[in-house]
């Protein structure tokens, strides 16, 4: 999907090898002012400062993968109507 938008990917972190800190978390919220979140078949889209680091992880306690940021939005877990809309900006 990323290659049919046209969309570069700047800085691409494998979450097994190097998995992302509540520090890491904290910092992706600070750059951002909106979130979302999927989750199953739901998308929740949430102010940053609304947001906990809980929101951003699955039932294993780990952050949930994928987590892209476009600009000053991020998107949390993998829903494909969510990234198509989320990459069309």
């Amino acid at each position: 999907m990323l290659d049919k938008k046209k969309s570069k990917v700047a800085d691409e972190r494998n979450s097994r090898k190097a998995p992302l800190t509540d520090a890491d978390a904290r910092a992706l919220l600070a750059q951002v002012s909106s979130v979302w979140v999927a989750k199953g078949k739901k998308v929740r889209e949430l102010a940053a400062s609304e947001t906990s680091l809980d929101d951003l992880k699955g039932h294993t306690g780990n952050y949930r993968a994928p987590i892209l940021r476009s600009g000053d939005r991020l998107l949390v877990g993998f829903h494909a109507g969510a990234l198509a809309r989320f990459l069309d900006g």
